[in-house]
C-alpha cells in the first residue's frame, strides 16, 4: 500500500472507531452529570457538572447488586446448557455417523429463520402454565438452554479436525466420550470462547421473555428493573436522564469488560497444532 492509501485507512478507521465508542462515552458522561445538558457541548461537561449522585440515586430505587446478580444466574445457566448441548449435538452432527443427521443439520439451520417472538406466547403457557415454572430461574433459562447457532459453530469447528486424531484415539480404546473430552475440546477452544462471547450477550441484554415470565421484582434482571424504573419512577426523580444512563451504564459495564478481555480468541486458533506433517 502507499502512504496516501496507508493514511486513508487510518483516517477511515479512526471516524468508524470514534462513530462506535461514541455512544458509550455519551452514555458515561451523562451518567456523570449533575444537571442533563443534551447540546453537543454536553459531551465535553464542566469539571463542576461531574458528580457520581446519580449512581446513588439509582441504586436507592434499584439494587444493582440484584440486578446484576438475576441476569448473571440467568446467563449463567443458559451459558451451562449451551456449551454441553452445543458441544454434544455438534460433535455428533460432524463426526459421528448416524441415520438422520443431515436432516437434524437441517432442522438446526431452519431453527435460525424462526423468530424467537412467534414462540414466545405458546412457550409461555407450556413453561407458566403447565411447569408452573414462572418467578423462576429455570423458566427463564429453559427457552434458551439450547441454542442452534452454538450447534453450528461447533460443528463446523469440529469438521476442520482431523479425522486421523479421532481415529488414533479410537484404536487406543477411547470411547467417544473420551475423545470428545481429551482430543476434540482442546483443539476447539477458539469456539468455546466465541460461543461464549456470543451467547453471553443475548441472556444478558435479554428484555422480552424475562419481563413476560417474571413479575417477581426481586428476580427481574436489571434491563426488566431499569424499564420498570423508567416507566414509573423517573418522572420524579432529580435527574432521571443521569440515573437511567447510571443503570445503563453498569448494566452494560460486564459485556464491554468481558470482549475487551476475549476479544483475540474471535480469530486465534491451534487446531495446526494437533497434526505433525
Amino acid at each position: 500500500m502507499s502512504r496516501f492509501q496507508k493514511i486513508l485507512r487510518g483516517v477511515v478507521l479512526f471516524i468508524g472507531a470514534v462513530a462506535f465508542l461514541f455512544p458509550f462515552y455519551y452514555m458515561i458522561i451523562g451518567s456523570l452529570q449533575t444537571a442533563p445538558d443534551p447540546t453537543i457541548a454536553g459531551a465535553f461537561p464542566n469539571p463542576s457538572n461531574i458528580t457520581g449522585e446519580n449512581y446513588t440515586a439509582i441504586n436507592d430505587r434499584i439494587n444493582l447488586f440484584q440486578g446484576l446478580l438475576n441476569p448473571g444466574l440467568f446467563t449463567g445457566g443458559v451459558l451451562l446448557g449451551t456449551l454441553v448441548f452445543g458441544v454434544l449435538v455438534g460433535y455428533a452432527l460432524a463426526v459421528l455417523q448416524w441415520r438422520g443427521r443431515g436432516v437434524t443439520f437441517a432442522l438446526a439451520l431452519l431453527v435460525q429463520v424462526v423468530p424467537f417472538q412467534l414462540l414466545m406466547v405458546p412457550l409461555y403457557v407450556l413453561i407458566a402454565r403447565d411447569y408452573g415454572l414462572s418467578d423462576n430461574y429455570l423458566g427463564m433459562i429453559l427457552p434458551f438452554a439450547i441454542n442452534s447457532t452454538a450447534v453450528i459453530i461447533f460443528r463446523q469447528y469440529f469438521l476442520q479436525l482431523p479425522k486421523e486424531l479421532f481415529e488414533a484415539a479410537r484404536i487406543d480404546g477411547a470411547g467417544e466420550f473420551a475423545v470428545l473430552r481429551r482430543i476434540a475440546l482442546p483443539l476447539v477452544r477458539p469456539a468455546l470462547i466465541t460461543v461464549v462471547l456470543l451467547t453471553f450477550i443475548g441472556p444478558w441484554n435479554e428484555f422480552l421473555w424475562p419481563f413476560l415470565i417474571t413479575k417477581e421484582a426481586g428476580l427481574q434482571p436489571l434491563a426488566v428493573s431499569l424499564a420498570n424504573y423508567i416507566s414509573n419512577v423517573a418522572a420524579t426523580a432529580a435527574n432521571p436522564f443521569g440515573t437511567t444512563l447510571a443503570g445503563a451504564a453498569v448494566l452494560a459495564g460486564p459485556v464491554v469488560i468481558l470482549f475487551i478481555m476475549f476479544q483475540r480468541y474471535f480469530i486465534s486458533t491451534d487446531i495446526g497444532s494437533g497434526v505433525k506433517g
